[in-house]
């Protein structure tokens, strides 16, 4: 498919207008016109770049591109590396940060709860309304619920809280987003879950007595570039394929 097809139709999806992000959403590196293979995945780090150069991407679809707020504007080192690979192989880069992750069906947050079986009771919290509160399949403990999200992650999380508390209440938030927790004690969650942790991440679950679990930044937010490459594929008949690069952050 033609490549402004397919950013107008990205951009429409995800409702880029709507947030004020740290970052330009949509089409960030422009590559050749017509479309035909595209990969996905977390982060356009330089290892995912040349995977999907080397299996023939015409385009690639990230959570995590460049251009980020006072970022170092030259092009140099580690950027100049990546912008050469994307343009000296023609492929497009499309990156969509905040809009992923808000996005009610392909979004990381949308993705993590099905993904764990976390029915949503329609409740959201903080900034732009990103978090999201459900409960789970059944009450359980807080390292019951740990040990299920180790198991559908494939990462250990760091579990803050009493282990014995019971759950009923789930507020989540893929990636960075521990500084939603305040707000997800305030909506009323018995456990939050997010991708990273903080130094006084420890003490406002000690004295608040509502557990957190550090599921990792990169393992909450493999869902939502995925679902979104399947998506568009499935929608344009391209090929598709993601690439899931080891990060244990």
């Amino acid at each position: 498919m033609n490549r402004v097809e397919l950013e107008l139709y990205l951009n429409d999806t995800l409702q880029t207008a709507q947030f004020r992000d740290y970052c330009p959403n949509g089409l960030q590196v422009e590559g050749r016109s017509e479309i035909k293979k595209i990969a996905s995945g977390v982060t356009a780090s330089l290892a995912f770049l040349e995977a999907a150069r080397d299996w023939g991407a015409d385009a690639v679809l990230v959570h995590h591109g460049y251009f980020w707020k006072n970022e170092d504007a030259r092009i140099t080192g580690m950027k100049r590396k990546r912008l050469g690979l994307l343009i000296g192989n023609d492929i497009s880069l499309f990156a969509y940060h905040l809009p992923l992750d808000a996005h009610p069906e392909l979004g990381n947050n949308a993705q993590l709860g099905k993904l764990l079986g976390f029915a949503d009771d329609g409740g959201r919290f903080g900034p732009d309304q990103l978090g999201w509160l459900g409960a789970p399949a059944q009450p359980m403990t807080l390292a019951a619920l740990a040990a299920h999200v180790e198991s559908q992650l494939g990462r250990k999380p760091l579990v803050l809280g009493d282990p014995s508390r019971q759950v009923r209440r789930v507020a989540w938030c893929t990636g960075g987003a521990q500084g939603f927790f305040e707000a997800a004690i305030a909506a009323g969650a018995d456990v939050y879950i997010s991708g990273e942790v903080s130094e006084p991440t420890q003490h406002l679950a000690m004295e608040c007595g509502v557990g957190y679990l550090a599921a990792g930044h990169h393992a909450t937010e493999r869902g939502g570039a995925r679902a979104l490459g399947e998506h568009v594929a499935e929608r344009f008949g391209l090929e598709h394929r993601f690439f899931d690069m080891p990060n244990p952050v």
